[in-house]
Order: C-alpha cells, then sequence, then structure tokens
C-alpha cells in the first residue's frame, strides 16, 4: 500500500506548506496590526509608531488571516433604502434643455416656449405660445423618446408625452422608471462598495436586498453612525453659473434660476442656474491637498468631455464669477480670473483634514444617485463578537477532544491517533486556504468547520471497517488495509460530491449566514477528501513498513 516516493513528497510538502501558511492565525492580533501598518505606509501615512507597527511581523513570511466576519469582530450593520424617485426629477432636469433647444427651432410653428415651474417634480411641463402649434410640439418631444435599455420592455420608449391645453407634459414612461430604479439601486451598491473599500474597511458584505433595499456589514468600525458618515453623503459636486447673491433665501430667483446657501458665510445665499455648466459625472479624481495659505482643501480632476465644457465655460466668462456646489450649498463662488483648459481644480473651504479626506473619497467614489435613507441600523460591539469567538473556539474544542476519544477507544490507539493527526491536519489545510482566498469567518463558518471534522471522522470510518472486513475474511494486515483505503474510497468521493454540491447551491441561493457556511463547508470538502485518502495512507502506511505486524485490532 505504499505510494509512489514522489506522491508521499508532494503530499507532505502540501501539508508543510498549509502549516505555514495558516501560521499566522495562530499571532492574529500581531499579524493584523502590521498589516494594517503597511497599507497605511503604502497611502503615503508615516510616522515611528506606523513603522514600528509594521515591523511586528518579517515581510518574508505569509501574513494573510482568514477575515473575521460581523458576527465574530463587531462592526456595523445597516439597512438603507434607495430613494429611487429623486433620480426622475433629475432626468427631467437633464431632459429641459434639449426639449428648449427642440422646440426653439421650431419656434415657427410652436411660437414662443416657458417651462412651468409648477406642477410635480418628476414632470417637466412647457407652455408653447400658439394653439396650432401643440400637434407639432408634440411630434418634436415625442421624437426625443429613446428606447428603453432593458431586456424586459423591448420596443418601449423612455418617454411619456402628452398636453394640456398648450402645455406639454413629459415624464418617464413605466417601462422606463422600471429600469431606472434598477439602474440607480445598482449604482448606489457599486458606489456604496467604492466608498466603504477607499477608506480602507475590511471584507465589508454589500449585497442588494429587494427592489430598493442595500445591505450594508461592516466589520471592525466602531459605529453604525461612522459608516453613515461615510456614505449617507450624496456628494453630487456640480459648477454652476452665478447670477446674483441675497440675504433672503425667499427673494424670486427669476426663471430657470435657483437659490442655494452658502456653506461657509452664514445667512448669504447664491443666486445660480438651475442647469449646471458641468457635473460630477465628468470627475474622474480627487485628492486632499492645501491650498496656498496652507489650509486644507481637495483638488479636482475632469474627463476629456468635462475637460472642454469646463475650458470653453471658464475662457468665455473671464471676470464672472462661478459657484462650486457640494450637495445643494455652495462651497465657494471664484471669480474666473483665466481660462482652464486642463480641466482640473481646487475645492477650498472650512475643512479639516479628516473632512478633506472624507470628501476626496466620496468624490473619487463618484456621487450617489439618489438619496439613502437608513431603515435599520445596528453597532455589535467587539465584546459579543469575542464571546462569539470563544463560544466558537470552545465548540471546536469540544468536537475536537470528543472525536479523539472516539477513534482511540474504537480503532486503538496507533490508527486512532493517524485518523486524529489527519484530522488536526485537514482543519489547518482549510485555515490556510481560507486565508490564501481571503475568506470570510462567521459564526455559521465555525459550525461548518465543526461539521468538517465530523465529516473528516466518516471518511476514516469508513477505511477502517472496510479494513476490518478484510481482517476477518483473514487476508494479512498490509492488504487488509490497502484493500480497506481502495474499498473506501469510491464511498468518500461519492458521499463528499453530494455534499459539495449541496454546499454550492446553499452559496449560490443563500446571503450573509449562509453562504459563509457554505464556503467553509466547501472548502472542507477538499481538505477532508486529501487528509482522508492521502495523508493518512501516507502515515498507515509508513506505520505498517516499520513495525510490520504479523496481526493487527481494529
Amino acid at each position: 500500500m505504499l505510494l509512489p516516493l514522489w506522491q508521499r513528497v508532494t503530499i507532505w510538502l502540501v501539508c508543510l506548506a498549509g502549516l505555514i501558511v495558516a501560521a499566522p492565525n495562530a499571532f492574529y492580533q500581531r499579524v493584523e496590526t502590521a498589516n494594517d501598518a503597511r497599507a497605511e505606509i503604502a497611502r503615503g501615512i508615516t510616522g515611528d509608531d506606523i513603522r514600528a507597527d509594521a515591523a511586528l511581523w518579517p515581510t518574508w513570511l505569509p501574513h494573510g488571516l482568514v477575515n473575521l466576519g460581523l458576527d465574530l469582530r463587531g462592526g456595523a450593520h445597516l439597512l438603507a433604502e434607495v430613494q429611487v424617485a429623486d433620480v426622475y426629477e433629475q432626468r427631467m432636469e437633464g431632459l429641459w434643455p434639449e426639449v428648449r433647444d427642440a422646440l426653439v427651432a421650431d419656434r415657427d410653428s410652436v411660437g414662443p416656449i416657458q417651462r412651468e415651474e409648477d406642477g410635480p417634480k418628476d414632470e417637466l411641463r412647457v407652455r408653447v405660445a400658439r394653439a396650432d402649434g401643440v400637434a407639432r410640439a408634440l411630434d418634436i418631444v415625442r421624437g426625443l423618446a429613446q428606447p428603453v435599455a432593458s431586456l424586459t420592455a423591448v420596443g418601449a420608449k423612455d418617454l411619456d408625452v402628452r398636453a394640456d391645453n398648450q402645455t406639454i407634459i413629459v415624464t418617464l414612461s413605466e417601462a422606463e422608471r422600471a429600469a431606472s430604479d434598477d439602474r440607480t439601486v445598482n449604482q448606489a451598491l457599486e458606489i456604496v462598495r467604492r466608498r466603504i473599500d477607499e477608506a480602507g474597511t475590511r471584507e465589508p458584505n454589500i449585497v442588494r436586498e429587494g427592489a430598493d433595499r442595500i445591505l450594508i456589514q461592516v466589520p471592525g468600525v466602531g459605529s453604525a453612525e461612522e459608516v453613515i458618515g461615510l456614505i449617507g453623503q450624496t456628494a453630487q459636486l456640480t459648477f454652476h453659473s452665478v447670477v446674483g447673491r441675497t440675504t433672503n433665501p425667499n427673494d424670486p430667483p427669476g426663471p430657470g434660476n435657483i437659490i442655494l446657501p452658502s456653506q461657509d458665510e452664514g445667512g448669504v445665499y447664491y443666486v445660480v442656474e438651475r442647469t449646471p455648466v458641468v457635473g460630477g459625472d465628468d470627475l474622474v479624481d480627487a485628492q486632499p491637498t492645501f491650498d496656498q495659505n496652507g489650509r486644507p482643501a481637495v483638488s479636482f480632476r475632469f474627463n476629456p468631455h468635462g475637460a472642454r465644457i469646463f475650458g470653453e465655460y471658464t475662457a468665455n466668462n473671464i471676470g464672472s464669477p462661478f459657484a462650486i456646489v457640494l450637495d445643494d450649498k455652495v462651497v465657494s463662488a471664484p471669480v474666473i480670473n483665466s481660462a482652464i483648459p486642463g480641466g482640473s481644480g481646487i475645492i477650498t473651504g472650512s475643512f479639516s483634514i479628516e473632512e478633506s479626506t472624507q470628501l476626496s473619497i466620496v468624490l473619487r467614489a463618484g456621487a450617489l444617485p439618489a438619496e439613502l435613507t437608513f431603515i435599520e441600523q445596528r453597532t455589535i460591539g467587539p465584546e459579543l463578537g469575542q464571546d462569539s469567538i470563544d463560544a466558537g473556539k470552545l465548540a471546536g474544542i469540544i468536537g475536537f477532544a470528543g472525536v479523539v476519544v472516539y477513534m482511540v477507544l474504537s480503532y486503538g490507539l496507533v490508527f486512532g491517533m493517524i485518523a486524529n493527526i489527519a484530522l488536526g491536519l485537514n482543519v489547518v489545510l482549510l485555515i490556510a486556504l481560507m486565508s490564501m482566498i481571503g475568506g470570510t469567518l462567521t459564526l455559521p463558518g465555525i459550525a461548518g468547520i465543526v461539521l468538517t471534522m465530523g465529516m473528516a471522522v466518516d471518511a476514516n470510518v469508513l477505511i477502517y471497517e472496510r479494513a476490518r472486513e478484510k481482517l476477518l475474511a483473514k487476508h494479512p494486515p498490509n492488504r487488509a488495509m490497502s484493500l480497506g483505503y481502495d474499498l473506501a474510497s469510491s464511498a468518500i468521493w461519492d458521499a463528499n460530491i453530494t455534499t459539495l454540491i449541496s454546499a454550492g447551491i446553499m452559496f449560490s441561493l443563500g446571503s450573509g449566514p449562509i453562504r459563509g457556511f457554505a464556503v467553509t463547508l466547501g472548502i472542507g470538502i477538499f481538505t477532508t477528501v486529501f487528509t482522508a485518502v492521502f495523508v493518512s495512507r501516507v502515515m498507515t502506511a509508513a506505520w505498517m513498513n516499520w513495525r510490520k505486524p504479523q496481526s493487527i485490532v481494529l
């Protein structure tokens, strides 16, 4: 039953590699501190304390860790609802210049036009002067409609256009609203993920739930409010032409204008054009910096499209102020002294270093397409997570000890301990693989590890029972053990493949804790087969060749 030399060497090298890769988890706190310090150094943050933390673990040793989930580490649990209806108003605002230009181009047929400001926010209402031009105006605006970009609405148009006397009313079609809602939630999901990733948090769980909700779980943060502060901002950066200033927010702004408060000047309001010159969609980078007076600021850079528009606007409006608007507040309103053709600039204000850093993160990650309303928020303290870890450790130790005792009592000291050593290597290899892939361990994941122990023992029980049958049939010990491994292998493979299929179904259809259980169970299947079929066979063969027993008792 002795395997070829190259197979034996390969098996022991795999076990040795698993021990080395899993070793950092035995020094979890130290390795994690060193990893965090090195990440800060990579971002340009230095200091004696950071360098000292980075030196806690040698760089030449493996430093991958099993990430701890929210239930083990503590952190923030949030459920956010995306206000998808906000996008309808934005779409109408963006559509107005296109409708205006199209109708003005055919003024001889429709006459002068005027936008009506009253009415629902999700409608665009345009009044045409000539009653006999309403039909022509309807045809022109309907010609602006585009096919809905959705597989479930093939052939549908994105705009509904109707007339009420001499008023043309434009709304999004039902098909477009459904497609827009789906795009908005997916976009918000991606931006939330990017903002949290930019902040350096470890292994967040961010998934869509239902039609318009996002589940956000961030391990390791101090509170849910900290996460809300990072992702709750809309961070909509736009640049507007300034019409004037006022101290009375109730002054009529004039057609096509809006009044926005100043962020830094108390009691001061700016009258700006409603339609921005350029928006945050064209922003490609934002970084914290300092202005010429050494105060914290944020630099920004546009893509070529935004840079061209920004350059043309500044070239044509030298000497005029323009407003930098962030989340409906005027951050600053500088005067254009010269053209800015490069598409880059700087936002100054009363920022702290932390505020400028956070603002750069949310701008760089992109603007949320709609407001998030947090309908559920919980902070899970690290003490509760530590209790879960301690309970999981205790369950694992009790399970392992019970298996060790059972195997020794059932199959004797030698073969029982061979099975137990293989079981220990099984757990080590499982942890090593999770460290390599950056897997997240949750409390259900610990249950998966405990279940893996039982499955690994099942494999050894099958092998030993088959060998026992051959011993009763008067086969020599060496032959009986060899046949035990050969005959049990197919049953072991079949049992583990069906369990692997179950784990795959749980992972694909489940979420959160179910997925954590499925991951550890799936990885445990591979390590179980390897240790039960190969590792224990190598150890058994080595003992049999060394002792050459004339009889064995199973």
